[in-house]
């Protein structure tokens, strides 16, 4: 390591072990979201009784106003949501769910077994890319990287003897930090798509379209990118900061010693037995997905269950992949932990199925509690329109600045990462900011893709640091099972350096991509846009 490179890691330390000793003094996070969530409730009465309000850039004749949750409409809407607060919190019961199949597959000891198996079989200096490769890709597949990946790069780690949290962070990195990148279409796609058409039409002289796919070759260029930046943080900041791991810092229900042992004869056995359960169920989900349209024969479509899925090609403003994920989640793992275990001997009944789900809900407990003040806090903040509000000014501010060069996307990507710790969704912050700057970009002569493309940088690099993330709670308390003292600023200082240099990267990247050599960034999608 040079001699500038050990002076940036040494300031990078102090000031993340600053960020740390700051963010610890906080309260536990349950109880800082409760704060949260009583805080907005008094905010937006004052704001109200001050008449607090921006102009909607939906529709300039409208305002968007702080809605008053302390009046009696307010306490009337408190009152009557909490219970459905909690219970429509979405990744409540994905998690949950989820975690019924992928606690057997745990307990039978398929996950342990298959861990085991790749650790002796990747080379370990490849291991952290693959993680943050992994959970780069796995966004295709909507949740299945925070529920699955995240947890499973902590154990993989924790078996190399490596510290779990540099493997928690890396995989939690791929899958939230590097949200808009991959080498497929993803769910949100199509979403951000149609909300940035509905905005280019705000100011088109025409009907203009924007493809699902329009940002597809800069994405696929990013998860390299990403991948890259991510490794290269995790083994050269995070990793050397967290140190040996001491498995007595775990919350007990953790083994003494990482399982390092190599895979038995009759666990090979059982994983590959599952490798063709797994090789079946793929083939079963490529037939309940397979894209139906005007070209399909009738023949294949009047097979049974042929296409179920409704699944459609990608390009327009449909689904791209599969919205039952947690469904095939629960499925795939209930099916191999059963195969496995019963091959191996830890399942022989149906009561050890059952056992093994419990213990896997038990361990839950503490994400359930956190997640109905999460719940309460996210609920009340959008009722209260003041993150609408913050992005409508945020947005005000840059306009004001009357920029008519392409310097306007470094302001706007650090106001889409800022606004993103305040709004979790990345379709909401869309909907609000797209008929913002889309047109008005249009208007200094940018494409409304480019637009989009910028925005996505934006709101993935901060989702790792952002309590309004759906799933930030439940990482912290995976990070808790390792090390019972980790606190609100032990999360926020691990996952920092990635925010960090991602923002600075990747937006060095979008400029050598867009405006060096200005490549396309998707088919069909242009750069450019003529102003009127």
């Amino acid at each position: 390591m040079s001699n500038k490179s050990k002076i940036f890691v040494n300031f990078m330390d102090r000031a993340l072990r600053g960020l740390e000793w700051l963010g610890n003094l906080l309260p536990h996070p349950v109880t800082l979201f409760g704060m949260f969530a009583v805080g907005t409730i008094l905010l937006s009465g004052i704001g109200a009784y001050f008449e607090w309000s921006v102009t909607d850039p939906r529709d300039e004749s409208k305002l968007i106003s702080v809605v008053s949750l302390l009046d009696s409409e307010g306490l009337r809407k408190i009152s009557t949501g909490l219970v459905k607060n909690f219970t429509d919190f979405a990744p409540l019961g994905t998690v949950l769910v989820a975690m019924l199949g992928v606690g057997l597959a745990e307990h039978s000891g398929l996950i342990s077994a298959a861990i085991r198996s790749l650790v002796f079989g990747v080379p370990r200096s490849l291991v952290t890319v693959a993680v943050v490769f992994a959970g780069v890709m796995s966004n295709t597949a909507s949740e299945i990287g925070y529920v699955v990946l995240v947890p499973l790069g902590a154990a993989v780690y924790y078996s190399l003897g490596r510290h779990p949290l540099a493997g928690l962070a890396a995989a939690y990195a791929g899958v939230s930090g590097g949200y808009s990148a991959n080498l497929l279409l993803g769910t949100v796609d199509p979403l951000l798509a149609g909300i940035t058409t509905r905005a280019a039409n705000l100011y088109a002289s025409s009907e203009y379209e924007v493809s699902a796919a329009c940002n597809w070759y800069f994405m696929m260029a990013s998860t390299f990118v990403v991948t890259a930046a991510g490794a290269w943080v995790s083994l050269g900041l995070v990793e050397p900061r967290l140190g040996k791991y001491d498995p007595a810092q775990s919350d007990g229900t953790l083994d003494e010693k990482p399982t390092l042992s190599r895979v038995t004869e009759l666990e090979k056995k059982g994983l590959w037995a599952t490798a063709g359960l797994f090789l079946g169920m793929c083939l079963v989900l490529a037939y309940l997905c397979w894209p139906t349209d005007e070209t399909t024969s009738e023949t294949l479509k009047s097979l049974p269950w042929f296409g179920a899925l409704g699944i459609t090609l990608p390009g327009k403003n449909g689904p791209v992949f599969l919205e039952g994920v947690v469904t095939i989640i629960f499925v795939a793992f209930l099916g191999l932990g059963i195969v496995y275990g019963a091959i191996v001997g830890t399942v022989r009944s149906d009561k050890d199925i059952i056992q093994s789900m419990t213990k896997s809900m038990t361990s839950m407990g503490s994400y359930v509690v956190l997640v109905f003040f999460a719940a309460q806090f996210i609920e009340f903040f959008k009722l209260s329109n003041l993150g609408a509000i913050v992005a409508v000014l945020g947005a005000d501010g840059i306009i004001a600045m009357n920029l008519d060069n392409a310097s306007v996307f470094v302001l706007f990507i650090l106001l889409c990462t800022t606004v993103n710790l305040m709004m979790g969704s990345a379709s909401a912050k869309w909907a609000f900011m797209a008929p913002i700057f889309v047109p008005m970009l249009m208007r200094i002569g940018y494409s409304p893709e480019i637009t989009q493309c910028a925005y996505r940088i934006g709101d993935s690099c901060s989702n790792v640091i952002s309590p309004t993330m759906s799933y930030f709670g439940m990482i912290f308390l995976i990070a808790v099972r390792y090390d019972r003292r980790f606190g609100m600023g032990s999360m926020i200082s691990l996952m920092f350096p990635y925010t960090f240099v991602f923002l600075i990267v990747w937006t060095a990247f979008f400029y050598v991509w867009v405006f060096a050599f200005q490549l396309p960034i998707g088919p069909n999608a242009p750069i450019t846009y003529p102003a009127l």
